[in-house]
């Protein structure tokens, strides 16, 4: 199944003109507040109907301005997660779910069978608790399982994590990843987590001032989405755990390294978001240094960034991107075709 997406919005003083086609799979639309992220899943939904536009999903039109179609939110057939899981409080979990179920219709969707759904969000232990009585990250399971039993078309997920600790959000992320995977829908996804969307996403849409400023595959897009600091994204195979000092091996084309030990078998694949400002470089090797990952590059491109500058690495075929100072740039006569170590201070790996 597939989402196309070709509105045009205006409220007050701001703009949506948005053109996005998703895939199966999660595609995430990212951006700082007030960049329309909200506006387009709730056009999508039906909460918003649009001056013009369409929205066609697997070839059939929810909306068509130009055709006079807008099928109504509750015929639409689209699970729609919150940023608060919305359950109704006087009813067990078990009800809850039901009640979604309630609303599914038709043929194809997401897997709309009980057990099955149960099961992939791992709520078999909750079924006959109240939603007071859960966590918060529980509780967005169960507004996910929900929104699964309505047998969905596609699935949209408006900030789920945005109200979790950070604790909350570890604990639901693996059953995004398997919602993912397993459900075989297209997931519109809104968030504004770098880290979030590098763990998850299949597509990245980065919107700004209501306009799609670039599409793509999370590995091109992610970086230029943080434009606070930048990055890079990296992927990698778990090769081994070391359980003495609770580390995980990883291999990627870049080299190899160690980081936390992740919760993923060997052979897993994961993928790791490194920030500019997490990387310094050196001419030399490093020796009797903490950091346990020192990548060998070469030098690509240097942009200067005021009192800073901008160095892409090329690490056998991966690129890698620091942030350092002008006076760094200087003092070191960085500059293309230099070979540098990268030595990486930190690096967040999640489960791809």
């Amino acid at each position: 199944m597939s989402l196309e997406i070709d509105v045009h919005h205006s409220l007050g003083t701001f703009t949506l003109d948005a053109r996005v086609t998703a895939p199966p799979g999660l595609t995430a639309l990212f951006g700082r507040s007030g960049a329309g992220k909200s506006t387009l899943v709730n056009i999508v939904a039906g909460l918003i109907r649009p001056q013009r536009g369409r929205v066609i999903v697997d070839g059939q039109p929810l909306l068509d301005t130009d055709r006079s179609i807008f099928v109504p939110r509750h015929k639409r057939r689209v699970g729609y997660v919150f940023q608060d899981s919305r359950l109704f409080p006087h009813l067990s979990v078990r009800q809850n779910l039901l009640y979604g179920r309630w609303f599914a219709s038709g043929t194809g969707g997401a897997a709309g069978d009980f057990d099955s759904v149960i099961e992939l969000l791992g709520i078999g232990g909750l079924l006959q608790r109240r939603p007071d009585s859960l966590s918060g990250g529980e509780k967005q399971r169960v507004a996910i399982g929900r929104a699964l039993l309505a047998r969905p078309r596609l699935v949209l997920m408006d900030e789920p994590l945005a109200s979790l600790d950070e604790a909350r959000r570890a604990e639901i992320l693996p059953y995004i990843e398997r919602l993912r995977d397993e459900a075989g829908v297209p997931i519109l996804y809104v968030s504004h987590s770098v880290a979030e969307v590098a763990r998850i996403a299949t597509t990245v849409v980065m919107l700004a001032g209501g306009k799609v400023v670039a599409v793509g595959p999370v590995a091109e897009i992610l970086p230029l989405a943080d434009t606070d600091d930048g990055g890079s994204v990296l992927d990698a195979i778990v090769k081994g755990h070391d359980e003495t000092y609770q580390l995980s091996m990883l291999s990627s084309p870049a080299g190899e390294l160690q980081v936390p030990k992740v919760a993923a078998p060997v052979g897993a694949s994961v993928r790791a978001y490194i920030r500019s400002r997490d990387v310094m470089l050196s001419l030399g090797t490093p020796q009797d240094i903490s950091a346990l990952n020192v990548l060998s590059g070469t030098i690509a491109t240097v942009t200067a960034r005021g009192a800073q500058a901008d160095v892409q690495l090329d690490c056998n075929g991966v690129p890698l991107l620091a942030r350092v100072t002008s006076k760094s740039v200087e003092r070191l006569a960085l500059r293309p075709g230099r070979a540098v170590h990268a030595v990486v201070k930190s690096v967040s790996f999640e489960r791809s």
